[in-house]
């Protein structure tokens, strides 16, 4: 086109008929859009173009966001918790008070958006009931390291469970360069429940005295039920005066935050603080040649901040090579066309190391630090036989 169609005159073809007046005005109006899409055709530089262009970053893939994890409410861990207790019974008073005043905050690390401990918590409740085991049991890492995968006692033990070397390599769980099992939450807690459940055989199914043997040993708690003229089926365990007083309060602690939780559930702000989606845990064992832990997690499309926290075992992230599988846990996946509600937000917490020295175990700015449910406070480590 050589010039602008609404200035250009208009003249009338040589040999055509004459138009008249209003027909013509009518082709006029209706050649105006036409002549519009030329005039912005031949005049890059105008203002005021008929559509608005799309941004150029529209046309560009949005990055691949990692494959939500599959969640459950906070209150359906809790349900399965109280569900599976041997002894939901609580004193009016609701138990020792020393221990209650002691663990005060332990409902509070459950309500406590973007901490583990609950998704941790839940992941325990569930070995357990798979077990057939009492959920009290769930309550032994809230008195042994507060729900840490990697705190760390002065006196040796470590992890969740707070075990000693002696007792880990008792259970089978590894321990060696670059990894130790005791901080991991699969090896370690497949480790307890396996040997609660051979607690729970030996004291006829009696909790209280298989959560004193996990914290003295079998045979001391054997060998006070004789002193004391007992037998596990119907046994006093407050009688068992010649274990030590820590062991003897073991129980006490536990009935304790049991019935923290219990009363817990009568205040609101409680429970709305549980009622959120909850990552679901799952142990998932890692491919051959897996050497660094969050460059996996984020191939496989899962949380690598949260995988590397859960996970301590590993130091520094770094797998190392070893005769048999690591195995690890992270937030599970939802199957395949379920879609899972977005995963929390993590709290600005400094995560746990497996790499510190003994006695350093790099507690969270939310936990106490005057026996933040440390081993110390719990007895020495379990005394452990091999059976």
């Amino acid at each position: 086109m050589t010039g602008d169609p609404r200035t250009t005159p208009i003249r009338r073809a040589t040999g055509l008929p004459r138009v008249p007046a209003l027909r013509l005005a009518a082709l006029l109006l209706a050649m105006l859009p036409f002549a519009a899409s030329a005039q912005d055709a031949a005049d890059p530089h105008d203002s005021a173009p008929v559509a608005e262009a799309q941004p150029a970053s529209a046309a560009e893939p949005a990055a691949e966001p990692s494959t939500p994890a599959a969640t459950r409410n906070g209150l359906d861990v809790f349900a399965r918790f109280r569900e599976g207790l041997a002894d939901p019974a609580c004193p009016a008073d609701g138990g020792s008070e020393r221990w209650r005043r002691h663990y005060a905050h332990a409902p509070e690390r459950l309500g406590k958006h973007g901490d583990d401990a609950l998704a941790l918590f839940g992941y325990v409740v569930d070995a357990l009931r798979a077990a057939s085991l009492p959920t009290e049991y769930a309550l032994i890492p809230f008195v042994e390291s507060g729900y840490r995968p990697g705190a760390r006692s002065k006196s040796g033990p470590a992890g969740l469970w707070q075990m000693s070397a002696r007792t880990a390599r008792v259970h089978g769980v590894a321990i060696g360069a670059g990894y130790d099992g005791r901080l991991s939450p699969v090896d370690s807690t497949r480790a307890a429940v396996r040997y609660l459940k051979t607690l729970h055989g030996m004291f006829a199914g009696d909790w209280r005295l298989a959560a004193m043997a996990y914290n003295a040993g079998e045979y001391r708690v054997f060998g006070a039920l004789r002193r004391a003229h007992q037998v596990a089926r119907d046994a006093d365990p407050e009688r068992l005066a010649s274990l030590s007083g820590i062991t003897r309060a073991y129980v006490r602690k536990l009935h304790a935050l049991s019935c923290l939780l219990d009363r817990a559930d009568e205040r609101d702000a409680w429970l709305q603080a549980l009622d959120r989606p909850v990552p679901l845990l799952e142990a998932v064992e890692l491919p051959a040649g897996t050497r660094d832990l969050g460059r996996w997690a984020t191939t496989e499309g899962r949380d690598a901040a949260m995988v590397r926290r859960l996970n301590p075992a590993f130091a520094g992230g770094r797998v190392p090579r070893a005769h048999r599988a690591h195995r690890v846990l992270t937030p599970a996946r939802p199957p395949a066309g379920v879609p899972a509600p977005e995963p929390e937000v993590a709290i600005a917490t400094s995560p746990p190391t497996a790499a510190g020295p003994a006695g350093s175990p790099d507690t969270p700015p939310d936990v106490p630090a005057a026996d933040a449910f440390p081993a110390a406070a719990s007895g020495p480590a379990p005394a452990t036989q091999a059976h």
